[in-house]
C-alpha cells in the first residue's frame, strides 16, 4: 500500500518496509552496535537512518534527537516501546525511561530473534521460519553471549532448537578484539594448552590468558560464529590484534576468494545428539595447516557445509521449508554464496536481508516486529506496564 510518511522532510536516508498487516504504533530502540531506531504506524516500518555505535555521547544525543523528531514528523504516538533484552544498552536504558514517562507498556526482545525477525518483516512472513543467527554477540535469554543460533521464529515468538558448541572467551569482550584469545581457548579445548605460548609468544598477555582458561577466570563461553571466525583467523596467523569490527572474517573471506572452491574436510564438524554444530575438528585440522589461503577456503566450505546439514536435518525434523538467515556474519558474500546453494539441493527456500544489512542496523525492525505482534501480550495486565521477554 503507500506509504503515509513524507520522506522529503528528512536530510537522511530513510527505510520504509511496508508490514502485511496493520500494526500498532510500535517505537524500537535498537541494539547498541550500529544503532537505528524504527517507528510503525498502520502497515508502514519507518527505520531510521544509522545513529551507529552507542558508546559515545554524541551518538547518544543523536538517538534522543531522532526519536523526538520521528514521531512528530510522522505524528508517531507510539503504544509500545521495543528494546534489546541487555540491561546495559543505553537504547534499553532509553527505552525504560521513555515507557515509565509515558506510562507505555515495553518489550525485551531477545538479539537473534530481532535479526531473524528483522528478515520475516522484510519479507513480510508471520508463518513459521527456521532462523539460522550469526553475528559476533548478543545477550541471550539464559544471560550467556549467544551468536550462532538455530531458531523457530514465528510471529512474535521463538523456540531456541539448537547452537554452536560453546567456546570460552578470556578476559570476555577483549576476546572480540584479540583473536589470538579465541584461538587459545580453542587449543586449550582440544588439550593442547602447552601449544599457546608456543604459538603467540608476542601477546604480553599469553601467561595471563593460559591461566585464565586452566582456572576459569573470566571466561565466559559463549556460541558466537564471529568469535569462531576469529578463532580461525588467528590458528592460521592471518590475524592476532583486530584493528577494527570483523577484520579477522574480512581477511579470512578474502584468502578463501583468491584460493577458489574446495572440498569441505571430511568429517570437520559433529552434529550433537542435543542439536549443537561442533566444529571442533574443523578448528583442530586449521591448528595444524601451513597454507592460510587453502586453509581460510576448507573452512569456509566446511563452516557451510556443516551449517546447511544443521539446517536441514532440523527442517526436516520440525517440518519447516522456510530458511532465514540473519546476523552480520552474512555480510561475508562467500558463506552467504556456499550455504544458500546447499539449502537450495535441500529443496529449503532461503530468505535473505534485501534492503536493509543483515547486521545491528536491522535490530529495531524486528523488535517492532516482535512488538507489534505481542502487544496484546504485552497490555494484558493492569498495570500497563509490563516487560516480556521473547
Amino acid at each position: 500500500m503507500p506509504s503515509s510518511f513524507d520522506f522529503t522532510q528528512l536530510d537522511s536516508p530513510l527505510f520504509l518496509i511496508e508490514l502485511p498487516f496493520a500494526a500498532p504504533s510500535v517505537l524500537a530502540c535498537g541494539a547498541w552496535l550500529k544503532n537505528t531506531i524504527c517507528v510503525t504506524r498502520g502497515h508502514s516500518a519507518l527505520i531510521s537512518p544509522l545513529i551507529g555505535d552507542l558508546d559515545t555521547a554524541y551518538a547518544r544525543i543523536r538517538l534522543d534527537e531522532t526519536v523526538s523528531r520521528m514521531c512528530q514528523m510522522f505524528k508517531v504516538q507510539p503504544e509500545i516501546v521495543a528494546h534489546d533484552l541487555h540491561p546495559d544498552f543505553y537504547s534499553t536504558q532509553f527505552a525504560s525511561s521513555y515507557a515509565t514517562k509515558h506510562n507505555l507498556p515495553i518489550i525485551a526482545v531477545q538479539h537473534h530473534h530481532a535479526h531473524i525477525a528483522a528478515i520475516c518483516a522484510e519479507h513480510g512472513i508471520s508463518e513459521a521460519v527456521l532462523g539460522l543467527a550469526l553475528d559476533g554477540v548478543g545477550l541471550g535469554v539464559d544471560a550467556m553471549p549467544w551468536g550462532g543460533e538455530l531458531l523457530r521464529v514465528e510471529g512474535g515468538y521463538f523456540e531456541r532448537l539448537g547452537h554452536l558448541a560453546s567456546l570460552a572467551m578470556p578476559g570476555g569482550d577483549q576476546a572480540a578484539r584479540e583473536p589470538w584469545r579465541m584461538a587459545a581457548a580453542v587449543l586449550f579445548k582440544l588439550g593442547r594448552a602447552n601449544e599457546i605460548l608456543l604459538r603467540f609468544p608476542n601477546q604480553p598477555a599469553v601467561d595471563t590468558v593460559t591461566t585464565m582458561l586452566q582456572r576459569n577466570l573470566n571466561c565466559p563461553v559463549t556460541s558466537s560464529m564471529g568469535r569462531l571466525f576469529d578463532a580461525a583467523a588467528a590458528l592460521l596467523g592471518v590475524n592476532e590484534i583486530q584493528s577494527h569490527e570483523a577484520q579477522a572474517a574480512i581477511e579470512l573471506q578474502a584468502l578463501a576468494e583468491s584460493h577458489g572452491n574446495v572440498a569441505s574436510l571430511a568429517q570437520g564438524y559433529q552434529i550433537t545428539v542435543n542439536n549443537i554444530l561442533d566444529f571442533s575438528s574443523l578448528l583442530a585440522w586449521l591448528a595444524q595447516c601451513t597454507d592460510i589461503f587453502h586453509g581460510a577456503a576448507v573452512f569456509h566450505a566446511t563452516v557451510a557445509a556443516g551449517l546447511a546439514e544443521w539446517v536441514a536435518v532440523t527442517a526436516r525434523k520440525h517440518q519447516c521449508v522456510l530458511i532465514a538467515l540473519g546476523g552480520g556474519c552474512f555480510h561475508n558474500r562467500l558463506l552467504l554464496q556456499l550455504l544458500s546453494q546447499h539449502l537450495a539441493e535441500n529443496n529449503l527456500v532461503v530468505l535473505s536481508a534485501k534492503r536493509l544489512p543483515p547486521n545491528d542496523s536491522a535490530i529495531s525492525l524486528g523488535q517492532a516486529w516482535v512488538a507489534a505482534q505481542r502487544y496484546d501480550t504485552a497490555t494484558t495486565h493492569s498495570d500497563h506496564l509490563k516487560t516480556v521477554n521473547c
